[in-house]
């Protein structure tokens, strides 16, 4: 996990023990940790507020541990622990996310070689996203690399910094623009369907082996979004991908919310469905190997 950072790392974080460095994202830096009581081992994200701007990536490890507490599932990983350290007037200087450990590679940077453990990965995101949902909130930000995978191929849906309650029109734009729904890149309410369209499109890159043209990627005008009928289909980019699961990818990532499905239990029935009917394990498209995560 090492980055060549263990001579600046420091001895201790909010009373755990750092024991190494991951990496950094979202305006904080990732380590290995360990509480001195219990020997249990941890990811820590630790956020320095520099300038008053940097408050918005104190509040995205407040959002991620609220959603990380209430939300119990196993393929979502758990907050544990949220720490401040304030000025004598109360301004936050710094802060802590102690998170779940989880010994695995991202999708974007390991995406397995078959069909039939593609979709293991995407039954089980689809079911850790509907658990949100079913609480209230949606992720906001699912792709390829907040997907982490383990050894025996189970997933834990990560980087929940950017979720917000279903109805919620954010005030600026966020997320990631090879994975953004249009309503997001429009600052409209945000529902379950926005993450349908970020799976999909996180979908839509490990079949077809390509990304997405998004509403942000193409032009952030009105009228600039490519017609649904005009972009490439998984199927067509990869003839081996069968044609129900080409056509709900496309269903996801439909450009009028309205027009995806409902809801992402009825996306993980299609899947299991699918994946049910599999006679044999397409290959699938040759993505760039990657190293141990988060």
């Amino acid at each position: 996990m090492a980055n060549g950072r263990s001579a600046e790392l420091p001895k201790t974080l909010f009373g755990y023990e750092v024991l190494d460095y991951i990496g950094q994202g979202a305006g904080s830096q990732l380590y290995v940790v360990s509480d001195p009581s219990t020997r249990q081992l941890y990811t820590l994200k630790h956020v320095i507020r520099a300038t008053d701007k940097d408050i918005r990536f104190v509040e995205q490890l407040e959002v991620e541990y609220e959603v990380g507490q209430r939300v119990r599932h196993q393929a979502l990983r758990r907050s544990i622990d949220l720490k401040h350290r304030r000025s004598f007037l109360g301004r936050v200087l710094e802060a802590v996310l102690v998170l779940e450990l989880v010994d695995g590679q991202t999708l974007e940077n390991a995406l397995p070689h078959t069909l039939k453990h593609v979709l293991r990965v995407f039954i089980q995101t689809a079911s850790a996203l509907h658990a949100m949902h079913e609480i209230g909130f949606v992720h906001c930000d699912l792709k390829p690399s907040n997907i982490l995978i383990d050894a025996q191929g189970d997933v834990k849906v990560i980087d929940l910094g950017q979720a917000a309650r279903i109805g919620v029109a954010k005030q600026r734009i966020q997320g990631t623009p090879d994975y953004i729904a249009p309503e997001q890149v429009k600052r409209e309410p945000v529902t379950a369907r926005t993450d349908i369209f970020n799976f999909g499109a996180t979908l839509y890159w490990a079949l077809a082996g390509k990304k997405l043209p998004t509403l942000y990627t193409i032009n952030r005008g009105e009228n600039s979004f490519l017609l649904d009928g005009t972009i490439e289909t998984p199927r067509q980019a990869n003839p081996t991908i069968p044609e129900p699961l080409s056509d709900l990818t496309m269903l996801c990532v439909r450009s009028n919310p309205i027009r995806r499905p409902e809801n992402m239990l009825l996306v993980q029935n299609r899947l299991e469905f699918i994946q049910h009917g599999l006679t044999h394990s397409s290959i699938m498209p040759n993505h760039a190997p990657g190293s141990p995560e988060r």
